[in-house]
């Protein structure tokens, strides 16, 4: 098993040691960072800086070293936006911080995601994401979107305050597989329970997989309003979609 000293990079490793505090994750993180290489840590520990110059120059260089384009996203972008997701669940960041870190995971992606598209690289499958009727507040989905790009699913963002009919006209337009909702107020939660009576209504509730999430979200909501899973971050976002798909292969 891998230690914290194994992980080259001392920004790397400060902040497994100052902000990731469960077992599992401080587990998880060293036993990630300690296998990749040096130049995937820099970017890493640049990325979670929100650092997008540094970010853009050494996924460039890291490009032109022939290191392959889904090594750079997942040893680099996603493992370290799997970090500030961690911060940002556990309010050692904010919103501000956030938008810096992915500016930095932007600025990396706009050189991947040309290569991964050109190389004919096949999505996982389409996520319909949208904050529901009423909802404003984006910055959690937006996270969870990134992740779920940069995790291979291809994602239709619906923005804020969806309609049942703008939600159910997605899914049937791009057959998609998975819808994700979210809401940040107590006022809105109760518009999840309408969406998924609304796909009942329409005779496709059993046509896609509903997974929603949100600060004032439960699972005991998620149960109760009729969701297929509740996931309390970005990381859960990415692995319940994931686990929708092993269950339909």
């Amino acid at each position: 098993m891998a230690d914290l000293q194994d992980i080259s990079n001392e920004k790397i490793r400060q902040e497994i040691e100052e902000f990731v505090e469960n077992p599992d994750e401080i587990e998880r993180n060293i036993e990630t960072f300690a296998r990749v290489r040096p130049l995937m840590q820099e970017i890493a520990a640049a990325l979670i800086e929100g650092d997008d110059g540094t970010v853009d120059a050494l996924t460039k260089q890291a490009l032109e070293d022939k290191i392959d384009a889904l090594e750079i996203m997942d040893d680099g972008l996603i493992a370290a936006m799997g970090v500030v997701g961690i911060k940002f669940r556990d309010n050692y960041i904010f919103v501000p911080e956030v938008l810096a870190c992915a500016r930095a995971m932007k600025a990396g992606m706009a050189y991947i995601e040309p290569i991964l598209s050109a190389s004919g690289v096949e999505p996982l499958a389409t996520v319909i994401m949208g904050m529901v009727k009423g909802d404003l507040h984006d910055i959690g989905k937006n996270l969870c979107i990134m992740m779920l790009r940069g995790s291979g699913f291809n994602v239709v963002d619906l923005g804020v305050d969806t309609s049942d009919d703008e939600f159910i006209d997605a899914v049937e337009e791009h057959s998609a597989p998975i819808l994700g909702m979210s809401a940040l107020l107590t006022t809105t939660m109760p518009n999840m329970g309408k969406t998924i009576e609304a796909f009942i209504d329409a005779d496709m509730r059993d046509d896609v997989k509903i997974m929603v999430g949100g600060a004032p979200v439960t699972q005991e909501f998620a149960d109760d309003m009729g969701a297929d899973a509740y996931g309390k971050d970005a990381l859960e976002c990415v692995a319940v979609a994931k686990g929708f798909l092993s269950v339909q292969a």
